[in-house]
């Protein structure tokens, strides 16, 4: 599993490394992982052109002691600092005494759209509120530059902690970071700054809970259902549909299709598509009773093409199993009740969803994704899985967020969130935490799109097709 962890708990860690270090220990590990990163990187070192952008902080000290290592091997390299007073002075003589130089105060901006490389050590993790102005015309060269851009643990002008980007930020091409992942690479908007990760192992000692946890093919693997030799239908799990209507009988298709492909031993569907359902998936138990009378389920999936059917909505949300609640069932059901049931809940909204949920605007929510899903699970006291570029998911109790490592922008096609909440549903019924079957089921429908597009336009029910594809990818 992948984990980040807060600027807070990172310095601490980094203090407690340093006190059983030799002085300057831990900024050289730091530069050799950086420097051998940029070599890998360049191909040839000899004669290449490289360019550090250097601030007041130890992220200018990790760039300068690695273009030392750089020019020792005979890069030219030359640095361009920020606030020459507050240079770190021991990075800056090394700089020196391998033979780089300083930039003067003309031509800087050429010089960095003429580098092979630039280096980004503007700003640490510690920065906050984008780009001082006086960085901000080098972030633009180096946007410009002919050669690969490095970003020293993450891209300035990033917000480590949130992701989120305020102003003009460096786009970098690989980020070199140390002893762990911070929030900010792994969530969008910062992510997209961030280009290739690389983590460089510094030997920090690091809590057992991190800030954001990505799961990755080994522990879907573990947490995926397998049926037993004696398992049956309902051992395994039956998930009710509750989805569609005249308008959008499609939505109930596409869920039911999520579902059977989801784990559970069978799908019950109640709703107004009954013969859309029927047609397409014969396997379905369909019911005209309504979800009190549909027979026995072990999880509930409420809203997709639901209409304004509240109605059913609140008829689901009285059930005591888990519900997960997607698409018109979450303008329809009421924060109390869910706040109130005792059954766990798995709320699936994008981002214009949670914005009406929260009663901000959408971008706000896309600006800071981090802070929408924890204060949506907060509001509702259920698990919020918040769809979109970065997918994450959030329990009302705290503790580490998920953040979706799969996908593809093809993904953001209509029907794909039904397919969804209808996997997700599934694996709820085959008894999957809310967390696990949000996140679980956030990989593996990435994983399937990305297997069904192979770089081209999909629909979703390709998207539902590709799911056992993928449910055999992760299992290896």
């Amino acid at each position: 599993m992948r984990t980040a962890y807060s600027v807070e708990t990172v310095r601490n860690a980094e203090r407690e490394l340093m006190a059983r270090l030799p002085e300057g220990a831990l900024m050289q590990r730091a530069a050799a992982g950086l420097a051998a990163a940029c070599a890998g990187l360049l191909g040839r070192v000899y004669g290449s052109r490289v360019v550090l952008l250097v601030g007041s902080g130890d992220n200018g000290g990790d760039a300068l002691y690695a273009g030392a290592r750089l020019a020792r091997r005979g890069a030219g390299v030359t640095a361009v600092l920020l606030a020459p007073e507050r240079a770190h002075a021991a990075g800056l003589a090394a700089l020196r005494r391998a033979g780089g130089r300083v930039a003067g105060a003309g031509g800087r901006e050429a010089l960095v759209e003429g580098a092979d490389l630039v280096v980004d050590g503007i700003v640490g993790i510690g920065g906050q509120g984008g780009l001082r102005p006086d960085a901000v015309p080098l972030a633009a060269a180096a946007g410009r530059s002919r050669g690969a851009v490095v970003a020293v643990d993450l891209p300035s002008g990033v917000d480590a902690d949130t992701g989120e980007v305020h102003g003009v930020a460096v786009r970098a091409d690989l980020t070199v970071t140390f002893g762990t992942h911070k929030p900010g690479l792994l969530i969008d908007p910062a992510r997209e700054y961030a280009g290739t990760v690389r983590l460089v192992d510094i030997g920090l000692e690091l809590p057992a809970e991190p800030e954001l946890e990505a799961l990755q093919h080994r522990d879907v693997a573990w947490l995926l259902p397998v049926p037993r030799a004696e398992s049956d239908k309902y051992r395994r799990g039956v998930v009710g549909i509750a989805a569609g209507s005249a308008r959008y009988p499609g939505a109930a298709v596409l869920a039911v299709a999520g579902a059977l492909r989801g784990g559970a031993g069978a799908v019950r569907y109640v709703g107004p598509a009954a013969d859309a359902v029927i047609a397409r998936f014969p396997e379905t138990l369909v019911s005209d009773q309504g979800p009190k009378h549909a027979g026995r389920v072990q999880a509930w999936v409420v809203g997709p093409g639901a209409g304004d059917d509240a109605a059913t909505v609140a008829e689901v949300l009285a059930a005591e199993v888990p519900v997960l609640i997607d698409a018109d069932g979450l303008r329809l059901a009421e924060a109390e009740v869910v706040r109130g049931r005792r059954a766990p809940t798995l709320m699936t909204p994008h981002a214009g969803e949670a914005a009406a949920l929260l009663g901000v605007e959408r971008g706000e929510v896309e600006g800071g994704r981090l802070a929408a899903v924890r204060e949506l699970a907060r509001r509702y006291g259920a698990t919020v899985l918040l769809k979109g570029s970065t997918t994450l998911v959030a329990d009302s109790g705290g503790g580490a967020v998920r953040v979706n490592p799969t996908g593809t922008g093809w993904l953001a096609t209509a029907g794909s969130g039904d397919v969804l909440s209808g996997l997700g549903g599934s694996l709820l019924a085959a008894g999957l935490s809310a967390v696990d079957a949000g996140s679980v089921g956030a990989y593996v429908h990435g994983l399937a799109g990305r297997l069904a597009a192979e770089g081209a336009p999909v629909g979703a029910h390709d998207v539902a097709d590709a799911v056992p594809e993928a449910w055999r990818n992760v299992l290896g």
